[in-house]
């Protein structure tokens, strides 16, 4: 009986510990995440026809149109590089902005029913749409990617880590983006009016289709002041290494990311009393 007894005072104890707390808080995490992402792509893209499939097409069919309009309309060559990866490079980039600022905007305001579930809060919404938008486009980038390199447009990436890094930095700056836009949407109505033009207005300010280091010297530290160049400057720079000059501050869009995201969250729980519950 005294060792049932040190048994369970033993389980007691472990499951006060912090570790302990900690590990089933990310398990629970983990478990509504998934449950919420696939829900997401149930309600979305539903189970016939192609299915979630959608999720890699949609970018995949824009990108592969994109490339073949600019390789009919623009000479063989793009700041040194083949017309072809060079516009991959910068339209799958701008796609992940562009997908998660979308995507994140009414994002809560159409799943309020979500948040009577004890264990879902609205970041988790915003959470798990982020990551189905990353990963669709992840999978987009790279089928682009082999069908390029099959056609001998392009080589293998030079620096794999400096890619990937570039990539999902890409992603966490546009997520923290995404996360402010979609707290004030709550609050204003306008912001759903000027989401269009602002995601213009990131062609040319993002860096998709151009380069800091053809930016005139008297305008590129302004144009690094915007963090998205940083990124996408690191993927290219994984792509092609040496052969293209780039310009990149790894900490600058993490940091800048980092804040955005805990403005979007005092936001949206400054903002809380604004959402209409079902």
């Amino acid at each position: 009986m005294q060792q049932v007894q040190s048994q369970g005072e033993v389980i007691r104890k472990r499951r006060r510990s912090p570790l302990y707390s900690l590990y089933r808080s990310t398990i629970e995490l983990g478990r509504t995440l998934y449950a919420l992402i696939m829900r997401e792509m149930m309600t979305r893209y539903g189970r016939e026809g192609i299915g979630f499939f959608w999720l890699i097409a949609e970018p995949l069919a824009f990108c592969l149109a994109v490339i073949a309009l600019w390789s009919a309309i623009k000479p063989d060559y793009e700041f040194g590089i083949r017309v072809a990866p060079f516009t991959m490079s910068g339209y799958m980039c701008l796609l992940v902005i562009r997908h998660l600022v979308t995507h994140s905007l009414h994002a809560l305001q159409a799943n309020t029913g979500l948040l009577f579930h004890r264990k879902v809060r609205p970041l988790h919404i915003y959470i798990s749409r982020a990551i189905l938008e990353v990963l669709g486009s992840t999978l987009a980038f790279f089928i682009v990617y082999v069908l390029l390199l099959a056609l001998g447009q392009v080589d293998l990436p030079k620096d794999w880590l400096l890619l990937y890094a570039g990539w999902f930095i890409l992603a966490w700056v546009s997520f923290g983006f995404a996360l402010v836009l979609a707290a004030l949407s709550i609050r204003f109505d306008a912001v759903e009016r000027l989401n269009n033009l602002l995601l213009y207005i990131m062609i040319p300010l993002s860096g998709a289709f151009v380069m800091a280091e053809y930016v005139p010297v008297s305008y590129r530290e302004y144009f690094l002041y915007i963090p998205f160049p940083h990124a996408i400057e690191m993927v290219r720079a994984g792509i092609w290494g040496e052969f293209i000059k780039t310009h990149y501050t790894p900490w600058y869009p993490i940091a800048f990311g980092g804040v955005l995201i805990l403005i979007g969250l005092a936001m949206l729980n400054m903002f809380s009393n604004h959402i209409e519950t079902e």
